[in-house]
Parts: structure tokens; C-alpha cells; sequence
């Protein structure tokens, strides 16, 4: 269950970008309330795992950090035509290598 918290964290957290995008540096207030509403959501979620499931910090943060960088690089090229330079997808590759070791830690 406590995996499944950060999960849904991560996804309110990408949300919460979608949404901050989306309002265009607070100038659209209901977005930018609405991202502010999702990102308390996140960091309920994550402090949730933490404290009833007793998932390390360290490992809940940087499974919450990756969902959030690579759900927003795919919501941001799929709903705003953002795009990576060639580093960028380096820096993809190197996040989910560093999930996928963290399983073996």
C-alpha cells in the first residue's frame, strides 16, 4: 500500500505541473490554485507512505522525484509540444537506471 501512495503521489505531482504550466506563471489563478491544491496532495500522499508504511525517505523521494521528472517530461511533450535535447534524454536514461538499482539496494 505504502508503494501505491507513491505512486499516486507522483502522479499528482505531474499533474500539479501540467497544471502549473498551464497557468501561465499564476496569471490563470484557477490552474495555478488547482496546482497548488494537487502538490498538497503529492506531499500528503508521499508523508503517508513514510509514516504508516514505514518506506525510508530516501527511497520514497527518489521513487516520488523520478514518477514526477518523467511524468512531466511526457506530459510536457504531449500536451505543449515540449521537447528534450539530446542530454535530456541521458538524463532519462540515468533515472531509471538509478530506480531500477534502487531495487536491488
Amino acid at each position: 500500500m505504502g508503494f501505491a501512495c507513491i505512486v499516486l503521489s507522483g502522479i499528482l505531482d505531474v499533474f500539479a505541473n501540467l497544471a502549473l504550466q498551464k497557468s501561465n506563471g499564476f496569471r490563470n489563478i484557477k490552474w495555478g490554485f488547482l496546482a497548488l491544491v494537487l502538490v498538497d496532495g503529492a506531499f500528503l500522499l508521499l508523508s503517508a507512505a513514510i509514516s504508516w508504511y514505514d518506506i525510508v525517505l530516501p527511497v520514497a523521494y527518489t521513487l516520488w522525484g523520478a514518477i514526477g521528472v518523467l511524468g512531466s517530461v511526457a506530459g510536457g511533450y504531449y500536451f505543449f509540444g515540449q521537447s528534450l535535447k539530446s542530454i535530456g534524454y541521458i538524463g532519462i536514461i540515468l533515472i531509471i537506471t538509478a530506480v531500477g538499482l534502487l531495487n536491488f539496494a
